[in-house]
């Protein structure tokens, strides 16, 4: 470890050196990168792994429903102004790809960690982070995760009493309800576009007041608390009421409100606005999302979007008609098995661009798509769609697996 740390126990040692082994072979036998399996492998051999190898790092934990692999790398990039940073940038979030991540970061200062929603607690309580980021929480992955309101009381309860500076988006109510447990919280105005799963009081269960972007309960007077940070247009507005320039090379507002987040994470550990936000400017894309890549000599941009919430504001960044657009969605592990989420998107919203549907589930999605009216072509991959679609960049919006099949394919 860094500094003066204490040497890793023999157990610890071995059990991290076991790890990065089974890794290699993974990889070496084309099974993606390893972490997943060489996490596994070293919390087998030593339980208290993901403890121990946080000691001695300043840890901040990142997690919401959308956007926390793109601000993870956001806040990476802003606090490698203030010292060398170990992440998990693959987005393997749960405890066996962090422990992973963490044993690859032997001289690191600062550990800035995606965590699965579901595992934020447990982490949490195992890495005790100096600062803990909550962007939003909806409906996703119903098959495996709890319903919205159910995943809002367990961060709560998690958060009860932690010592981390919880920098939380004032703008979503569920994510307020759960940062209300805790001592110290910076509220940043992050902004909410997908609104659907936060029109009852998650304190009291009334119907909530929600008059321009402020919001209220009725019934028990739970409010949005007064933001210290701000998302104001193509700006950051910190607790002084500077305002600081955003210059992202991502697309699209929701990861300006990204920038927002990461820019107060960034002031926690010293970093000023302007430092943190022109070193987001590198990032072009993250884990290949919103990559543009050459396929059949064409143009792609690859954009990710895994739930009601990422779809819309993946609608609000695609290029205007006639632009082709490709959707792809699978049913898998990773994505959740359940597809009836198709049926809260506003595919309305792709009215006037040519469709191309692929996927395992492209048949749901289908169904859903002749219902909002859309007219569109049913492939079978990738490049019969390409063949298909009319000349220009073609926009693909791909859930989870269904992207990483698309990313294989195109060879990014």
């Amino acid at each position: 470890m860094s500094g003066n740390s204490d040497p890793l126990s023999p157990r610890a040692k071995l059990a991290v050196t076991a790890g990065k082994a089974a890794a290699a072979v993974s990889r070496a036998a084309g099974r993606g990168s390893g972490s997943v399996i060489g996490g596994r492998v070293a919390l087998k051999l030593d339980p208290d792994l993901l403890a121990r190898l946080a000691t001695h790092l300043d840890v901040i934990l990142v997690s919401a429903t959308n956007g926390k692999t793109t601000t993870t790398r956001l806040i990476a990039e802003a606090l490698g102004a203030a010292g060398p940073v170990v992440s998990n940038a693959l987005g393997a979030n749960m405890p066996a790809g962090i422990t992973s991540a963490l044993a690859g970061g032997s001289d690191a200062k600062f550990a800035v960690i995606e965590v699965d929603e579901k595992y934020l607690s447990g982490v949490a309580r195992d890495t005790d982070p100096k600062c803990i980021a909550l962007l939003n929480l909806s409906r996703d992955q119903l098959d495996r995760a709890a319903e919205t309101r159910m995943m809002a009381e367990h961060w709560r309860e998690g958060l009860a009493g932690s010592k981390a500076v919880v920098v939380a988006n004032a703008d979503d109510p569920l994510v307020v309800w759960a940062a209300s447990s805790s001592p110290n919280v910076m509220w940043v105005a992050a902004g909410q576009m997908w609104k659907d799963d936060a029109w009852s009081c998650p304190s009291c269960g009334g119907v909530m007041q929600r008059p321009g972007d402020d919001w209220f309960c009725g019934d028990c007077g739970f409010r949005r608390p007064t933001p210290t940070w701000a998302l104001s247009g193509d700006h950051v507005l910190d607790p002084h009421g500077s305002a600081w320039p955003i210059h992202l090379q991502l697309p699209g507002r929701a990861n300006k409100a990204n920038a927002a987040s990461s820019a107060a994470v960034a002031a926690v550990f010293g970093v000023p606005p302007q430092v943190a936000l022109e070193r987001m400017y590198q990032v072009q894309a993250v884990a290949g999302r919103y990559d543009v890549v050459q396929f059949m000599q064409r143009d792609l941009r690859l954009l990710l979007a895994k739930n009601p919430a990422g779809w819309l504001e993946t609608f609000s960044l695609i290029d205007p008609p006639p632009t082709p657009v490709i959707l792809s969605v699978n049913a898998r592990g990773a994505d959740g098995t359940d597809t009836s989420w198709l049926w809260d998107v506003d595919y309305t919203r792709l009215t006037g661009h040519p469709i191309f549907v692929l996927g395992d589930r492209k048949l749901d999605l289908a169904v859903r798509l002749e219902v909002a009216n859309q007219s569109f072509q049913v492939c079978e991959t990738l490049d019969q769609a390409v063949q298909l679609a009319p000349p220009g960049r073609i926009e693909v919006i791909a859930n989870y697996t269904a992207f990483q099949d698309l990313r294989r394919r195109v060879g990014n």
